[in-house]
């Protein structure tokens, strides 16, 4: 792998001219750089393989007046049919170095690092931490926004800093995790998306440590070996799953088009769970909801159990979206939809999960240029 690039060279790096930040491109059609493959095109577009770029671009921006976008790997957004307004910043930067100490090894990957590449060569090199986020598209700079997770893991659980760039002051800054607000798919970095552009994450990994092993699916598959299960077997199960949901990216998978779940699983106070409880229970669902242990004495209700009940199945099809055929919080573009077409099958959903359950079902993309606010509130 190419080494880490150099972030703490920004001491004085360019001026305040208009001089256009190297590579601009104009009208650059963002639909081929996402998962979803839609949406109109960026006014102005920038892929910085660098941190004197991301500077740069951000002054040239700053200097006339244009709002500022960040992009990564493209596999958790939808862009609008309109496109992105100002310029977009599409994050390349690529590296990675390993510093190692006692029984642990400290692993930085610059934002633009392939996600899943990175897992790969930790599970290969036999650094545990990672392995059960396996086949997740997009970059590493994308995961501690999210606070990516899966099947029991969370970047947050071994995220030890982030250098990112504070878009106010241009400096280069290191956020611990007490800095993150790490939260179920969300954080700091999601609530407050114009304060600062990742650049590199750091992971605290154990050498030769054990896997993790605490979802359901896993659990009984890799128990029924009988003998310790290896990261390099708990890697190869989850890619398992997760081909099987057609939740990896395949040229020839029918679902490939999506961001995966688009709906978080809801995470509910007892009083909430006993609610909808009664509600499935008058809607002619018998049987206890499926819930799973979350923080604070919550308990997490899945999404998929909830939008299927609801009247959304596998394979539900309107028009040119759907569902995915392989796993219901997948919604699908099956070929030339619009954004509007994705959204309006969302709120659907939402609003009837909302009217049988009384549930309220929380995106998990993130929407560039969309009015501010949640855009399934929308009619």
């Amino acid at each position: 792998m190419p080494p880490a690039p150099p972030w703490g060279t920004l001491a004085a790096v360019m001026n305040a001219s208009r001089t256009p930040p190297r590579g601009l491109r104009e009208r650059a059609a963002l639909a081929p750089l996402t998962t979803l493959e839609l949406g109109g095109p960026a006014r102005w577009l920038v892929e910085a393989e660098d941190a004197t770029t991301v500077v740069d671009a951000l002054r040239w921006a700053g200097n006339c007046g244009l709002p500022v976008t960040v992009l990564g790997g493209g596999s958790n957004v939808v862009v609008a049919d309109h496109g992105v307004d100002g310029l977009v910043l599409r994050i390349i930067a690529r590296g990675v170095s390993v510093e190692t100490a006692a029984d642990e090894v400290l692993v930085t990957a610059a934002a633009g690092e392939p996600w899943d590449g990175l897992v790969a060569r930790c599970v290969g090199e036999r650094w545990a931490g990672l392995e059960c986020l396996s086949g997740i598209p997009g970059t590493a700079g994308a995961t501690p926004i999210q606070n990516v997770g899966a099947y029991g893991q969370e970047v947050g659980q071994t995220i030890e800093r982030v250098r990112a760039l504070d878009r106010a002051s241009l400096r280069v800054v290191e956020l611990a995790p007490r800095d993150l607000g790490l939260g179920y798919r969300t954080s700091a970095l999601r609530e407050h998306p114009g304060r600062f552009v990742v650049l590199s994450v750091s992971f605290r990994l154990r050498i030769a440590g054990p896997p993790t092993i605490a979802y359901p699916e896993l659990e009984s598959v890799l128990l029924a070996a009988r003998r310790p299960p290896s990261l390099a077997a708990v890697r190869e199960r989850v890619l398992e799953l997760r081909r099987w949901k057609s939740m990896v990216l395949d040229p020839a998978d029918p679902n490939r088009r999506s961001v995966g779940s688009f709906f978080v699983n809801p995470v509910l106070a007892p009083m909430e769970l006993r609610s909808l409880q009664e509600r499935a229970e008058k809607a002619g669902l018998h049987g206890e909801v499926p819930s799973f242990p979350a923080d604070g004495g919550r308990r997490k209700v899945p999404a998929a159990w909830l939008i299927e009940r609801a009247g959304f199945g596998k394979g539900y099809v309107a028009g040119r979206v759907g569902i995915s055929t392989r796993h219901s919080l997948a919604l699908v573009n099956r070929g030339g939809a619009t954004a509007g077409e994705l959204v309006a099958l969302a709120r659907r959903i939402r609003a009837r999960v909302g009217e049988l359950f009384g549930v309220r079902l929380r995106p998990e993309p993130v929407f560039l240029g969309f009015p501010p606010g949640d855009p399934l509130d929308g009619p």
